[in-house]
């Protein structure tokens, strides 16, 4: 749309050119006709209106060129510029998902933005450039305006607003801040950021946020991985193999008590 305003200006521009035509050509109505007669035929002058449309239409494909041209210049919005390797673009919730999944140790920072929010348009060169001085973290682009509805599944309602993740740890904190409170990003990445190992599956999203998801159709329940399901069946198993075990023994000790008191009868 910012594209489409923007050619508009220059037609405005374009109209008052062929006002100005318009208007020279109306001083021209009051002169006599520019005819006279040649051996006794007319002699016709073309036509000063047809002459101005043929110079307004010629005048209105060059300002369409320059409409043209400054559109293909402003075609790179600015959440789009200064992207460095690290940063990737979240296109649904399956592939956040994927993507949180997929990152092993690595300190993962989700930035929420939209393309109308002021603050995150004056936010967005700093974290750029502090995506290219830490290139082990990676950072996921979740434009608020096209994912508004995992958005609100994942309670998303200032911005812009960031979430740091990392491994089995899962979420660190989240916050929002702006170009002036930019300092609290900072010690987020200073605190988190170093490199370590983390014992156990990677979490991600909580498992609320993943049913929530499910529930409102932005996710499959076939992409739904939770690792603390599997380690409530785990633990489950060991329980019931440790009941086994201790059923096993009791019934070992039963036996042998029993071939004691039919030893001494004996």
């Amino acid at each position: 749309m910012a594209c489409s305003l923007k050619c508009g200006s220059y037609f405005s521009g374009f109209n008052e050119t062929i006002w100005s035509s318009n208007s020279k050509a109306s001083t021209y109505k009051k002169f006599p006709p520019l005819s006279s007669d040649v051996l006794g035929k007319p002699l016709v002058f073309p036509d000063q209106k047809k002459c101005s449309r043929n110079c307004s239409s010629k005048t209105g494909n060059r300002f369409s060129v320059q409409a043209e041209t400054a559109c293909v210049s402003r075609s790179m919005r600015w959440w789009e510029k200064n992207l460095k390797p690290n940063m990737v673009k979240i296109h649904s919730a399956e592939e956040l998902v994927r993507s949180l999944q997929n990152s092993g140790d690595r300190l993962v920072i989700i930035d929420f933005y939209s393309p109308g929010c002021g603050g995150c348009k004056a936010l967005h060169p700093k974290i750029c450039q502090l995506a290219e001085q830490n290139p082990n973290a990676i950072f996921l682009e979740v434009n608020y305006e096209e994912l508004k509805n995992m958005c609100h599944c994942l309670n998303i309602h200032v911005l812009p607003f960031f979430r740091f993740y990392r491994g089995a740890e899962g979420r660190l904190c989240s916050f929002s801040c702006t170009n002036a409170t930019i300092k609290k990003f900072k010690d987020a990445l200073a605190k988190h950021g170093s490199n370590r190992c983390s014992l156990g599956p990677v979490k991600g999203l909580d498992e609320s946020e993943l049913m929530k998801l499910v529930s409102a159709g932005e996710l499959s329940s076939s992409c739904l991985q939770l690792p603390s399901l599997k380690e409530e069946t785990m633990e489950d198993l060991v329980i019931m193999r440790s009941m086994e075990l201790s059923g096993l023994l009791h019934n070992a000790d039963s036996n042998r008590t029993k071939l004691e008191k039919d030893g001494a009868l004996l």
